[in-house]
Parts: C-alpha cells; sequence; structure tokens
C-alpha cells in the first residue's frame, strides 16, 4: 500500500491515461537486415544528439520488444525504420506497430525511414499501420534508402534531425 508519496503516483496516472509523453525525447525503433538501416539509424542518433535531444534506440531485432514499447510511450517523438520485405515491412517492425496499436498509441510524432533496394514501400505500410491511431503527426520530412545510405540520404538525415529537434 502506497503511503508516501503519492502525488508522484497521481501525476503518473493522470500522464499515462491520457496518453501523454513522459519526457521530450525520441524513440527510435528500427530493423535492419544487413546492416544499412542501422547505419542510417546511428547517423540520425548522432545528428539528435548534437541538437540537444534525448534518444533511445531499439533494435527490434536484437532488443526486448517489451523495452522498444515503453520507449515509445515514454518520448514525444518516434522514429520507425525499417526495410521492405515482401512488399510489407520487416515482421519485428510489423510486430513492434501492433504492439503500439493494440495500446491505443497516440499524441505523438512519428517519422518514418524506409529502405528498399526497388520498389519501396515500407513506409506507405507503416503509416497506414497508425492511420487509426489517434492525434499521431508525420513528419514532413521523409528519408528514403535504396539499399544503403548516401549523400543524399545524410541530406535527408540532417533535414529530419531539424525537424525533431524543433518540434
Amino acid at each position: 500500500v502506497l503511503t508516501e508519496n503519492l502525488s508522484y503516483y497521481f501525476h503518473l496516472y493522470d500522464t499515462w491515461s491520457a496518453y501523454r509523453p513522459e519526457e521530450e525525447g525520441v524513440a527510435i525503433a528500427y530493423t535492419s537486415v544487413y546492416g544499412n538501416t542501422k547505419k542510417a539509424v546511428l547517423a540520425l542518433k548522432e545528428r539528435l544528439e548534437a541538437r540537444g535531444v534525448k534518444v533511445a534506440v531499439s533494435d527490434l531485432a536484437r532488443d526486448d520488444m517489451a523495452e522498444a514499447v515503453e520507449d515509445a510511450f515514454r518520448y514525444s517523438k518516434l522514429v520507425l525504420a525499417t526495410t521492405t520485405y515482401n512488399t510489407d515491412i520487416f515482421p519485428f517492425m510489423r510486430t513492434f506497430i501492433d504492439h503500439l496499436t493494440e495500446r491505443n498509441y497516440q499524441n505523438r510524432t512519428v517519422a518514418l525511414i524506409e529502405n528498399g533496394s526497388w520498389g519501396p514501400m515500407a513506409a506507405r505500410v507503416m503509416r497506414g499501420m497508425l492511420e487509426g491511431s489517434k492525434d499521431i503527426a508525420f513528419a514532413e520530412t521523409a528519408v528514403k534508402i535504396l539499399a544503403t545510405p548516401n549523400a543524399e540520404t545524410y541530406a535527408a538525415l540532417d533535414a529530419l534531425a531539424d525537424e525533431l529537434a524543433k518540434a
């Protein structure tokens, strides 16, 4: 039975029940088949931190999925980065987004990074999965990787870091 510091717990309950973020910052959840999406994610992390933004990164194929979900709800912004896989998205990303939508994920800014050597479709699939979520603002900056990050990718990551740092 709680008897001390009750206002702390009431504040947490109020935050969670209203689906508000606990902290300003960016959670980045990614899958990377050959390591190229990971390169882009780490470059974005570096750019965000250089702008003073708190960042948590989760590799959905290797890290604890529950921790990734926790970070998505903790922070005010979320970046989803994955590969196009059989005209869909990599299965770990699909599972992650399902975890979010099953828990009423809302009131956040979401940015999408897609990777695909031909016909990338990951951003469209991820956006579609989140369309039913309330008060999701999608970042204007789109990052598309065609197999491996290049100068255009890094320029888009700079623009995305600027947008997320200001939002």
